[in-house]
């Protein structure tokens, strides 16, 4: 007799966090518009939160430090939330499975973090999004998963063996790893030129892409708990 597969194969923590981001989407839709309002200016990431007038914004000064990471889970619409959480099915389950929930969960704030501070370099506008968190996924994929992908390791891809945390040395020496950072680049950048005609007008937040990728290549051996003394 065959057994039952989930419909959405992934560990707890990534289908919690989909919860989450979905939750808040829902709460905005039976909210009045005022109330809706507010609650996005007190989750958004606003970079005039951070000087004078930020007091007098929804959150106020508290709002200044959590804005960093609240911003993750508002999105524009429906259609925003739908292709991040397919983003975050695609990427969070494996760095999930490797370093749990607890680290997981820091990790993926912490992508969100650094894109928020890589936004706030380029940009002075509003920005809401779990974008830079799920490219942080992405970055992090690159140490570990990349290169048993492409060279056909089984039983890495299958979950029987731990596969190697690549360091940063040998992950900015790697041919394959360094044109995969560079498409990454080029294609966020184009879409950032091309968005307002491909998007009725909006912008894409590419800063925060590129600003979580970085952040969860570079800081991904953070996180990552060490391997059994057995391998």
């Amino acid at each position: 007799m065959s057994q039952r597969q989930p419909i959405l194969n992934a560990p707890g923590v990534v289908v919690a966090v989909i919860g989450a981001l979905v939750t808040v989407q829902l709460a905005r839709a039976v909210l009045s518009d005022a109330a809706d309002e507010r609650l996005v200016e007190m989750l958004a990431f606003i970079p005039e939160r951070l000087g004078d007038a930020g007091g007098a914004l929804p959150g106020g000064r508290v709002a200044a430090l959590t804005q960093f990471f609240t911003h993750v889970f508002v999105h524009g619409d429906w259609v925003h939330l739908g292709i991040n959480c397919a983003w975050l099915v695609a990427f969070g389950p494996p760095v999930a499975r490797r370093i749990g929930t607890a680290r997981f969960l820091a990790f993926f704030l912490a992508c969100g973090i650094g894109g928020a501070v890589f936004f706030l370099i380029f940009n002075s506008a509003p920005m809401v999004g779990a974008s830079g968190a799920i490219s942080g996924l992405m970055g992090a994929t690159l140490r570990f998963l990349f290169v048993p992908l492409l060279d056909h390791d089984a039983e890495a891809l299958a979950g029987t063996r731990r596969p190697h945390l690549s360091s940063l040395s040998a992950s900015f020496t790697d041919r394959r790893i360094l044109i995969a950072i560079a498409t990454w680049t080029l294609i966020n950048v184009l879409v950032a030129l091309a968005a307002p005609t491909l998007f009725e007008g909006r912008n894409i937040a590419w800063e925060a892409h590129l600003g979580g990728f970085f952040t969860g290549l570079l800081t991904f051996g953070l996180f990552d708990p060490p391997p059994p003394h057995s391998q």
